[in-house]
């Protein structure tokens, strides 16, 4: 471990570099530019938004605004956002990579640390659009919002262990890259963004629990919605299941390196 943290840092200015440039390339040519980041997930905002909030007129207890509908997606969506955006960009981060990797000898563990440092900036760029949106509708988050930080931390680790092991798997595997997005799709679903917990029936509420997700995105939904703490116990439980798959992809990825390279 501490031979990887050594790599990572004497290549650090090839990742920063290669995190402004990923930004810088992704869009080349693009009238709009970095706003094209914060406009996909928007849009789905404002969609479900319309329908559950002005045609259905469905209200959340807790939140006192007539928006509360897109007040209460928009928090879950950040969660969501970049959790998704870290699992499918590493799933296809060796397979890009791998003319680098056959020509170049450089530490593995730079490129998911370039797919972290790219989607953390696309998510904080995310945020300051949310806090304009936010104060638009007439809600403003309290002190809670301190607590951000460590919401992002714990969503980044869990995404990047998933992504990291999925996409070492998918070198050899190529299913794996067709099967996550499918999951991920599923689990969309299976979290509360959508729809609030307390319209699900009572003998399902249990199953949504056991969805990893759950408490990362509760807990962004009580900073930014309710304004009120995270619930901890599940912030760590998950940071602890997220430092052990980011070990075990970063053990993966040291010990198939070479066979990688070959595949690829």
């Amino acid at each position: 471990m501490l031979g990887l943290l050594c790599g990572a840092w004497a290549y650090r200015y090839f990742i920063l570099s290669s995190i402004r440039n990923d930004l810088t390339l992704r869009f080349a040519r693009s009238k709009l530019g970095g706003v094209w980041m914060i406009i996909h997930p928007l849009v789905m905002v404002a969609i479900y938004a319309f329908i559950l909030s002005a045609v259905l007129q469905a209200k959340l207890p807790g939140i006192d605004n007539r928006y509360a509908y897109a007040i209460y997606l928009t928090a879950g969506i950040m969660a969501w956002t970049l959790f998704t955006d870290i699992v499918t960009r590493c799933l296809t981060l060796f397979i890009e990579h791998g003319n680098l990797m056959k020509k170049m000898v450089f530490p593995k563990v730079t490129l998911p640390l370039i797919v972290l440092g790219s989607c953390l900036v696309n998510n904080f760029f995310l945020f300051l659009a949310v806090l304009g949106i936010f104060a638009t509708l007439g809600h403003y988050p309290g002190w809670e919002i301190l607590w951000l930080p460590l919401l992002m931390g714990v969503t980044a680790l869990f995404g990047l262990g998933i992504g990291l092991l999925m996409g070492a798997m998918n070198v050899f595997m190529r299913d794996i890259g067709q099967v996550v997005p499918v999951v991920l799709q599923v689990g969309f679903w299976l979290t509360p963004i959508v729809y609030p917990l307390n319209i699900v029936p009572e003998q399902f509420t249990e199953w949504l629990s056991l969805n990893p997700m759950f408490p990362v995105v509760s807990a962004y939904q009580a900073v930014f919605a309710y304004q009120t703490s995270p619930e901890l116990g599940g912030l760590v439980t998950i940071g602890g299941v997220g430092a052990l798959l980011l070990l075990a992809g970063l053990f993966v990825v040291r010990r198939a390196s070479a066979e990688m390279a070959d595949v690829l």
